[in-house]
């Protein structure tokens, strides 16, 4: 358990893969977790907790205090939203009620515009830069599975002031077993994340396959890489230096990661539902008009599945 002094209220924004895990971790810690979600899963967390599978065992945890109002949940040192990316724009200003005078806003979506969209709602002293690693999903409501590494995060300031706000930010979560570095280049990190994320999960939603499936198909794997390399031109181009061998090592997390492997993106589109297709390889085909750089893998991609997204969000 976290010593009192060193206890944190931490709101946690949705209860998916992402965010039931951390919650859970973290209330574990002795942590005052508050979760804003909504539906099942928020009744599911009233009756019965935060229950979570993986390498580390099973473990049922009591959330004190969930719901679907932010004000109710009142204000946090640290807000952790993990909702999916194309959420933010309406969600944004429903946070306000959990941001005080010193709260720091934590936003763990994939893609690179993140920060920015929450910055426009609720202040850019508040929000800083942060890249999530984990694999995780929700098995049924209150239940979370996870596999492979435990979740890492990489924290930075997006201005000179947030500095020291990172930093009580990395301990509160290091209490929780969660893996975090801190960086002065969370630009960079971000474009890595995207680097990696958009094109697995693209390539993963149309081949319809999970990760080992595609290792073994030339083709797809082939599709992966030259996706990664039109994301590192458009990086240089927009003013953001990767390291030489970002694809390199990209490619060898691709090779490192269970069989089993899917990406959110991926796992969305095969059920029908709303996905982060405009966020992630969408924003690559964007952002590459923007900058007039050729991403023509890219758009191949968005291209195959952009009706399938069109359906998912007409249906709701």
């Amino acid at each position: 358990m976290v010593p009192t002094s060193e206890a944190r209220r931490i709101a946690v924004v949705g209860a998916g893969g992402v965010g039931g895990l951390l919650g859970a971790m973290l209330a574990r810690a002795g942590h005052d977790v508050r979760m804003l979600a909504r539906g099942a899963a928020l009744e599911a967390i009233r009756a019965h907790g935060l229950h979570t599978h993986g390498p580390d065992g099973d473990h049922a945890v009591p959330i004190a205090q969930a719901s679907d109002d932010a004000a109710a949940l009142g204000e946090a040192d640290l807000v952790l939203v993990t909702v999916k990316t194309w959420q933010l724009t309406l969600l944004g200003p429903r946070l306000v009620p959990l941001v005080g005078e010193g709260t720091l806003v934590v936003p763990l979506q994939n893609g690179v515009e993140a920060s920015e969209q929450l910055a426009g709602a609720l202040g850019e002293a508040h929000v800083i830069g942060a890249v999530c690693r984990m694999l995780g999903w929700v098995e049924r409501p209150g239940h979370i599975r996870w596999i492979g590494n435990p979740p890492s995060l990489m924290l930075g300031p997006r201005s000179p002031g947030q500095i020291e706000g990172v930093a009580a930010c990395a301990a509160a979560l290091r209490l929780g077993g969660i893996e975090v570095v801190i960086t002065s280049a969370i630009e960079q990190a971000r474009w890595l994340k995207l680097l990696f994320i958009a094109p697995y999960a693209a390539v993963g939603a149309v081949e319809r396959a999970p990760l080992g499936a595609l290792r073994r198909t030339p083709q797809a794997y082939a599709r992966m890489a030259a996706a990664m390399h039109e994301i590192a031109g458009l990086a240089a181009a927009r003013g953001v230096e990767l390291p030489p061998d970002a694809v390199t090592t990209a490619m060898q997390r691709i090779d490192a990661l269970p069989d089993d492997a899917t990406a959110s993106m991926h796992r969305d589109i095969a059920s029908g539902r709303p996905s982060e297709l405009h966020e992630l390889i969408g924003a690559v085909v964007r952002l590459g008009r923007q900058a007039q750089v050729e991403t023509p893998v890219s758009s191949a991609l968005y291209a195959e599945l952009e009706p399938l997204e069109r359906r998912a969000r007409q249906r709701g």
